[in-house]
């Protein structure tokens, strides 16, 4: 059976959850100071440094955020700003607030935000609005994007791992890349890890949730469900033949 979340009281008594959005206030009192147009024009530059994509997740909230930021060296400080707001509802930091800004930086800047972020972050922003907005129908329609980019990233990933003809086993050094490295794949889309990745735990969850909306969600949880049973030949089943943490499995 798929692990069940954390309750609110659970998740309350852990010191790490704590920790992990210390000062975040003084994140979002730097945001609140300036104007959309402002962020949108400026851009990151940090000495001669190069962009890099953040791998891996520091307990330390501004340890964290400076690597993301490093993600967005050469591009606006607004869709930093966009990335940061993403990891501090992630952290449980003041959320109804902070999804507010999130929110309201959509509605302002929706344009520039869907031509300049990377699909890593356009996957996230659809996952946030499937967690937290009220209308039902954004959150159906956002629903979308992380069915469609994580099965695409199942399957390219699976041909990273078999190599581009398919017909090899699992080749060890793939793996071990994927098991010690970011992997990207496209768009600042990065790989499944076999063995451990709750990306597909996260999405069940999300759909669960979307589903339960509607009495005929069923039709959809039910097709889910058939994916993963045994004789349903997909890239699916093929990875859940490859999970081994229980805490992150996405099947029943």
């Amino acid at each position: 059976m798929i692990h069940r979340r954390k309750s609110a009281f659970e998740k309350w008594f852990s010191f790490t959850r704590h920790r992990r959005r210390f000062g975040a206030d003084a994140h979002t009192q730097q945001l609140d100071a300036q104007d959309y147009s402002q962020l949108r024009e400026r851009i990151i530059v940090q000495g001669d440094e190069e962009a890099k994509h953040a791998h891996g997740a520091s307990v330390n909230l501004d340890e964290h955020l400076a690597k993301v930021r490093r993600e967005f060296i050469g591009q606006s400080e607004l869709l930093y700003q966009h990335a940061m707001l993403i990891v501090l509802i992630r952290r449980e930091a003041d959320v109804p607030a902070n999804y507010e800004r999130f929110k309201r930086m959509w509605m302002a800047e929706r344009d520039f935000l869907v031509a300049h972020l990377d699909m890593r972050w356009l996957i996230s922003a659809c996952d946030t609005f499937v967690d937290l907005d009220t209308d039902p129908v954004l959150r159906a329609v956002a629903m979308n994007g992380p069915l469609l980019a994580n099965t695409v990233k199942l399957g390219e990933t699976e041909r990273f791992i078999l190599g581009v003809n398919g017909e090899t086993p699992d080749q060890q050094a793939s793996l071990d890349e994927l098991w010690t490295h970011r992997v990207g794949l496209f768009d600042g889309v990065s790989g499944f890890i076999p063995g451990t990745d709750d990306t597909l735990r996260n999405m069940r969850y999300r759909l669960e949730d979307v589903c339960g909306l509607h009495p005929l969600g069923v039709v959809v949880m039910e097709i889910f469900e058939r994916l993963q049973r045994v004789g349903n030949e997909n890239v699916y089943l093929r990875f859940k033949g490859r999970h081994t943490r229980e805490k992150t499995r996405w099947w029943d």
